[in-house]
């Protein structure tokens, strides 16, 4: 993700130029339309086919068919119930941890970099600290001894560990923003910190900022789906990563049953692959110097 500083994207007619980019940009479309499609099924999905998605049914490891789309799993379970499900929990799962991770990035980030000195030293090290803890390690151990897990939760957690990076971009861009003229001009006006952070730095850069939180959406979808597989995700409920963790346990591989693992694979891949994909589309948006004409 390439720095940006934008003058003041605020103003309605850099707005209009930049949708004017945006809806022509291939890949910002596309990524977005698969994300969107998938938010939409997992949204919808439930209210087409009602039950819940973990009890047992009379035909098991029946292939996909008009009863069932997706076909069933070892015990019966409609796999296209779960996967709609599935789509739901991972969504929140990556709102939850990468809304946290953002929003601690983001007040550590502005205020570290628009007050330096001892402030930011301490904040520095402080993300510094976390920054080097290995945090899968950390929610295992957390994952493992909680009794009763939910995505929530989950989200929380990841939300608690995933933020260093942000804070540590923030804060060089924030760096580069607060010698500005507008800035200087809030504070001979008598602004406090905050009212400046939030007034005059963060517009600036509000196109970086959602660039930010679309990558840690994408990496609390990864990080929640692998806690999934490894069996430390939720213990109510169903989500793509636990699919693909039972589907395995039960040798859906060996047995052929292709469509109780495939769904959930490719569902994960594509929201991470789309939200890269749009991620790279919106710098070539916000970056000039990308942009195609």
């Amino acid at each position: 993700m390439s720095v940006i500083q934008d003058v003041a994207p605020h103003e309605p007619a850099v707005r209009r130029e930049a949708l004017h980019f945006a809806v022509r940009n291939a890949k910002l479309m596309a990524g977005f339309g698969i994300v969107a499609a998938l938010l939409l099924l997992g949204l919808l999905g439930p209210l087409l086919v009602s039950g819940n998605p973990n009890d047992y049914g009379p035909q098991p490891m029946s292939p996909p068919s008009g009863e069932h789309w997706l076909g069933t799993t070892t015990f019966g379970q409609d796999v296209f119930l779960q996967f709609v499900h599935g789509l739901r929990a991972t969504f929140v799962v990556g709102v939850i941890g990468g809304g946290i991770a953002a929003v601690i990035g983001m007040a550590i980030g502005f205020v570290a970099g628009y007050r330096g000195g001892i402030i930011d030293e301490v904040l520095n090290m402080l993300t510094n600290v976390v920054l080097v803890i290995p945090t899968l390690a950390v929610l295992l151990i957390i994952n493992a001894y909680l009794g009763i897990r939910s995505v929530a939760v989950q989200g929380l957690f990841i939300g608690l560990t995933q933020w260093p990076w942000a804070a540590r971009a923030i804060r060089a861009q924030t760096f580069s923003l607060r010698t500005r003229e507008f800035v200087d001009l809030a504070r001979m006006s008598g602004a406090g910190t905050w009212r400046i952070i939030v007034r005059e730095i963060a517009p600036n850069m509000s196109s970086y900022l959602f660039m930010t939180f679309i990558l840690l959406f994408g990496g609390s979808v990864l990080i929640g789906s692998s806690l999934d597989f490894i069996g430390l995700g939720p213990t109510e409920g169903v989500s793509l990563g636990l699919m693909l963790q039972n589907a395995h346990q039960w040798s859906a591989l060996q047995l052929g049953m292709w469509w109780w693992f495939v769904p959930p694979g490719a569902a994960i891949t594509a929201i991470v692959g789309a939200l890269y994909v749009a991620n790279v589309g919106l710098d070539e948006v916000f970056n000039p110097k990308l942009r195609e004409t």
